[in-house]
């Protein structure tokens, strides 16, 4: 089966803690501190690579995490960073974020990489907090948590040329006529019921060329699966429209195609295209060929026949593709939307102050933040919290609503009680 979607978590490393040591030597009675940072968190990428074409790897490992940071320790030691995890996907491969549907990527050449989810940061040692007037701090910070989101990964084929029609039009016997592909054939509706692809080698030319499952009425509403099938469409650039010889209207059935890549996006059905009429081995489809051609040219349309079957007329439209593919503009590379983090306007609270059942709850990133990496254990570091709250006005503003002794503090995961 043929996975071109997939929902994947991705979560970075924990950053490392900080340590609380002091310098422990013979002859050395007052040593210093000597507490180590902790190491940065891994960071999640996706890599885009030519050694994949599905996304069936992970259809059983949805959940991939960085490695965390080390804590840090003694005589200044760092702790080490964590290992970035590196996610190899298709070329192809489009990631949304699975909660806003918000573009993050499109990764579409080889090695092309995105930051998905950043490490968290290390902790401070005690020795990075010594200072001239406070020479042996007892305290250190905790790690940052690495970032984790939710991810929809889509894959798009990249060819150069899809042939599309309606189903049992013979796409797939062209396909393996004009290319080493050998994908599923049979005399039926739907025999293809996942992409395939092909190189076709024309002299000192090649290009790839993608057979597009059969697409049915209603497929831009997903009837047949067409939206599965249609989007692999959207990269080609030039489209062969294969119609269908044994068909008692085969121009009909390719208005009907036209109005299915029309609806499900406007750019697909103003792609070039290539029509050609198949089945010409077949006594019924060479009889009604002139009428189809008429039909044709007189909408200003030149059709090809051919049949796939015995490779009559395959050349000629091989050669039509390569002189519309040179005459093509090359088609500019769509970008991800750079994400832009702007500042909080400055009339915004820093933070916000509510009132609960037995005290009060303290919101804001920042105040949060802070309490979320100190080392409680450590007297000096409530004495620390209390100096950022007093230099944020957060402890005036608690004395002004009312706040009374014994009543708990509340800042993010954090209980404190007022004293």
């Amino acid at each position: 089966m043929f996975f071109d979607q997939a929902k994947i978590f991705v979560s970075a490393g924990k950053g490392g803690n900080g340590t609380i040591s002091f310098r422990r030597e013979k002859y050395v009675a007052m040593g210093g501190p000597d507490g180590g940072n902790g190491g940065d968190g891994g960071t999640v990428y996706l890599v885009a690579t030519p050694h994949h074409n599905t996304l069936v790897a992970f259809k059983k490992r949805s959940h991939l995490a960085a490695e965390d940071g080390a804590h840090g320790g003694k005589k200044n030691m760092h702790g080490r960073y964590g290992q970035d995890l590196l996610i190899e996907v298709p070329l192809g491969t489009v990631v949304y974020d699975a909660d806003t549907g918000e573009l993050i990527a499109d990764l579409t050449k080889d090695q092309e990489r995105v930051a998905v989810a950043r490490g968290g940061r290390g902790g401070r040692g005690n020795a990075t907090f010594a200072t001239s007037t406070n020479q042996a701090p007892r305290m250190a910070t905790k790690g940052e948590p690495g970032e984790s989101m939710w991810l929809r990964l889509e894959l798009k084929l990249i060819a150069d040329v899809g042939i599309v029609g309606l189903p049992n039009a013979g796409k797939s016997t062209l396909l393996a006529a004009i290319s080493a592909a050998r994908p599923r054939i049979a005399d039926y509706p739907f025999t293809t019921l996942e992409p395939n692809l092909g190189v076709v080698n024309l002299d000192d030319r090649s290009f790839v060329v993608a057979d597009v499952p059969g697409l049915i009425e209603g497929a831009h509403d997903g009837a047949g699966l067409g939206h599965e099938f249609l989007r692999h469409v959207e990269r080609t650039r030039v489209l062969i429209h294969l119609l269908d010889g044994s068909s008692a209207h085969p121009v009909q059935d390719m208005d009907q195609i036209n109005a299915e890549l029309e609806l499900f996006n406007p750019k697909l059905a103003r792609k070039a295209q290539v029509v050609v009429y198949n089945k010409m081995d077949l006594t019924e489809a060479r009889e009604q060929w002139p009428a189809v051609q008429a039909q044709l040219q007189a909408r200003g349309l030149e059709a090809l026949a051919i049949s796939a079957v015995t490779g009559e007329g395959t050349r000629e439209v091989l050669w039509r593709v390569v002189q519309m593919l040179d005459n093509l503009p090359p088609e500019p590379v769509a970008e991800a939307p750079v994400k832009v983090f702007r500042p909080a306007p400055v009339d915004a609270p820093e933070y916000t102050i509510t009132r609960e059942h037995d005290g009060f709850r303290v919101s804001g990133e920042k105040i949060e933040h802070a309490a979320a990496r100190m080392v409680w254990e450590s007297y000096e570091a409530v004495g620390r919290f209390q100096a950022i709250m007093k230099r944020m006005g957060i402890y005036q503003a608690l004395e002004a609503a009312g706040i009374q002794v014994g009543e708990t503090v509340y800042v993010g995961d954090i209980e404190l009680e007022w004293a």
